[in-house]
């Protein structure tokens, strides 16, 4: 219960601190290019995966969603972001073919922040760490609710209508520390796709 109001705190912590700075925020251009039109872009997202290294011995995929705000910096070509969103990391069944011996799901809320930048339009590299809440510790056996996550990615971003709405498409490799002491196995890692509509 703890965990859920420290989650539910940094959440509202985080959506004040970008709609404050979006009302100190004045648009500069109306272009509708990707990259925004100098004030704070939000945008929604579906986020997927598959697991990599250790992690993918008892683990087959990801599913979730996400919330992010780029907050411009640099003209249009750099935004500080905030991320934050839900992934459900499937474990697997009938591990090592022992018939009822499967991998309880990992569930996690990320919170991370970090630096996009366009190195031409409609193409970035970004870069974001934070932490990643562990929802259900005790579940998966484990004893460490919260660790460090880092995620770089690459993506492409487009716009689809005149009034600068766009779609944001960026694959990224995400991790995090161990959420068991002494134990490498529990480092979540995965390969990652999100898509997302912004606004």
């Amino acid at each position: 219960m703890k965990n859920t109001f420290k989650i539910s705190a940094l959440a509202l912590a985080f959506a004040a601190f970008a709609f404050s700075a979006k009302a100190q925020t004045t648009p500069t251009t109306t272009s509708t290019t990707t990259t925004t039109p100098g004030g704070i872009r939000y945008s929604i997202g579906v986020d997927a995966g598959i697991p990599v290294g250790n992690f993918k011995d008892n683990y087959k995929w990801n599913l979730g969603g996400s919330v992010q705000a780029d907050i411009p910096v640099l003209s249009n070509k750099l935004f500080v972001t905030v991320n934050a969103g839900y992934n459900n990391i499937f474990g697997k069944k009938d591990i090592g073919g022992v018939a009822g011996l499967d991998q309880t799901d990992f569930r996690l809320i990320p919170v991370k922040a970090g630096l996009k930048y366009f190195v031409i339009p409609n193409f970035y590299v970004q870069g974001e760490a934070g932490a990643a809440f562990l929802l259900n510790k005790k579940d998966v056996g484990v004893d460490k609710s919260t660790a460090f996550v880092y995620a770089p990615q690459i993506g492409v971003q487009f716009p689809v209508s005149a009034n600068g709405n766009f779609i944001d498409a960026g694959v990224r490799y995400e991790a995090t520390t161990k959420y068991a002491t002494g134990i490498n196995d529990s480092k979540v890692s995965f390969l990652g796709l999100r898509v997302a509509y912004g606004f």
